[in-house]
């Protein structure tokens, strides 16, 4: 199954998809964990250390120049290799439950083109395009992406190719405004089936019948065990809570099966 995951930044959008891909992993998915994020942040949500970290692909300026040239641009590169080329892998958040084998977790860091410095930024998309596109269309195992607010830079290929698109947001009209812009340009490019997760909300209330506005999946409360931690450690696995997100991540896996 491939999810997407989109949302206004600081909603919490990384953290679910960190806290999905181990609730996975623990159950014995092999798991493609792709950042597409500007924060690029997935990987010390989920338990990498900086210096562990993979150079984003959009400044790797070597396979750059070798996938897709300069001057003529090749379009359609080769980039089958990469995922294991580029990919690291991120550790378990917690044990697997008894009689399971762990699965795999391997983290991809894609980047942004606006963070790409110098250089020719259609290339460096043009690489970014192709192996997302490969990752999502090609690989028979669990694919979780973690994009920016919009859908766009996924192509309308790649994006009507997922299983499903999971929204996030905080109980806000401005976080609920940006939900539902994000709602209604997915399903213009093809993926109706989307959901939205709303984070920190203990209220209880209903989101607004903003126009886009995915159905509500699931609501996330204020987790005491990460307020806790969020200044020590970037991690957001092995919280107190971790029963209660194991539960969330099932219920929204279940949403799109």
């Amino acid at each position: 199954m491939k999810l997407a995951f989109a949302g206004k930044g600081g909603v919490g959008k990384t953290s679910l998809t960190a806290w999905i891909a181990d609730y996975l992993a623990r159950r014995g998915k092999n798991v493609w964990m792709v950042d597409a994020d500007t924060a690029l942040s997935l990987g010390q949500a989920s338990g990498l250390a900086a210096a562990d970290l993979p150079v984003p692909l959009v400044l790797r300026e070597d396979l750059v120049q070798e996938r897709i040239g300069a001057g003529f641009m090749n379009l359609n590169p080769e980039v089958g290799d990469l995922p294991e080329q580029l990919a690291v892998d991120v550790p378990l958040g917690g044990p697997a439950p008894k009689g399971v084998t762990p699965g795999r977790k391997r983290l991809l860091v894609m980047g942004t083109v606006a963070g790409a410095g110098g250089g020719c930024a259609c290339a460096a998309n043009a690489l970014l395009k192709a192996l997302l596109h490969h990752v999502v269309l090609e690989r028979d195992e669990w694919v979780l992406v973690d994009l920016e607010a919009g859908v766009e830079h996924l192509g309308r290929g790649t994006v009507a190719s997922v299983d499903g698109l999971v929204v996030v947001s905080e109980p806000s009209l401005r976080g609920l405004q940006t939900a539902a812009e994000v709602g209604r340009l997915a399903t213009e490019m093809g993926l109706p089936r989307q959901g939205l997760v709303l984070n920190r909300h203990d209220s209880g209330a209903e989101p607004p019948a903003l126009p886009g506005l995915p159905r509500l999946l699931a609501s996330v409360p204020v987790l005491p065990g990460l307020v806790a931690r969020q200044f020590a450690s970037a991690s957001v696995l092995g919280l107190p809570e971790s029963n209660a997100l194991d539960a969330l991540a099932h219920d929204v896996i279940r949403a799109f099966e």
